[in-house]
């Protein structure tokens, strides 16, 4: 090791199963951020930041770097980087669940969607093979779109009645792309703030909120908030998006 380095630890693969897919061929970055954010210890919010579209159904090598930090490697090319962050952003204030359900009419993703087969929001997932979430804008909020999630028996590990950890970033993901207006102009994930305060049950009846916050060339930065049936905040995150041409985003 050079002077000066940071040490790293080579911990076991992460695997991306096809089902968690977001752009054809790679993975959803919400879920994979979810999934790196298990490597580092901390009672707070986590950020992962993604440098090349995630592969599935590749081993793909985590490291440990320093005492609490993570990358994600596959074929020795760094596809993702978390740490411990801060999280210093607004809840979004949340809609009744049949005001959310109502905004899923309006869904633009129903018209035209650049990843249909997106784990989190694409139209051509069936029920209890992706969340299926229909983020629609809000009547009275143009900046601000909200979904209704009721969360299937078959996204839970067996024997558990709440969802994963990893789920729980996977909602909070696509919500903040429709709040930008991803329709006639792709975007992907490119960094997540995440902090994760409790599961969904199974069969609540959730809502998940998303706002635009700004827009700086082919950047734009959203907030997402997850609450439960009684009101409760699950989890909240904030994200930056970048534009780009679908048929560019390729995992290494």
């Amino acid at each position: 090791m050079e002077p000066g380095s940071t040490p790293t630890t080579t911990v076991p693969t992460l695997t991306v199963p096809a089902r968690f897919c977001g752009p054809p061929g790679s993975a959803n970055g919400g879920y994979v951020s979810g999934r790196l954010a298990e490597f580092v210890p901390t009672y707070g919010a986590v950020v992962v930041t993604l440098r090349v579209p995630p592969p599935l159904e590749t081993g793909m090598t985590v490291e440990r770097v320093g005492e609490d930090a993570a990358r994600l490697l596959a074929c020795e090319r760094l596809v993702a980087e978390a740490a411990p962050a801060e999280l210093d952003v607004d809840l979004v204030e949340p809609v009744p669940f049949a005001e959310a359900e109502a905004a899923g009419a309006r869904f633009g993703g129903l018209t035209e969607h650049p990843f249909p087969t997106c784990f989190v929001c694409g139209t051509d997932r069936g029920p209890g093979d992706g969340l299926r979430l229909r983020p629609g804008p809000l009547d009275e909020r143009p900046d601000t779109v909200a979904a209704a999630w009721v969360p299937d028996a078959s996204l839970a590990s067996p024997g558990e009645d709440e969802l994963p950890e990893e789920l729980v970033w996977a909602a909070l993901d696509c919500p903040g792309g429709w709040a930008v207006g991803i329709t006639g102009r792709p975007m992907v994930l490119g960094r997540m703030t995440g902090q994760m305060d409790a599961l969904p049950p199974v069969g609540d009846r959730c809502v998940v909120m998303g706002r635009l916050l700004g827009r700086e060339g082919r950047k734009a930065f959203t907030t997402t908030t997850l609450y439960d049936g009684d009101g409760r905040v699950l989890g909240r995150a904030h994200a930056v998006w970048i534009a780009v041409d679908p048929a560019t985003v390729t995992a290494p």
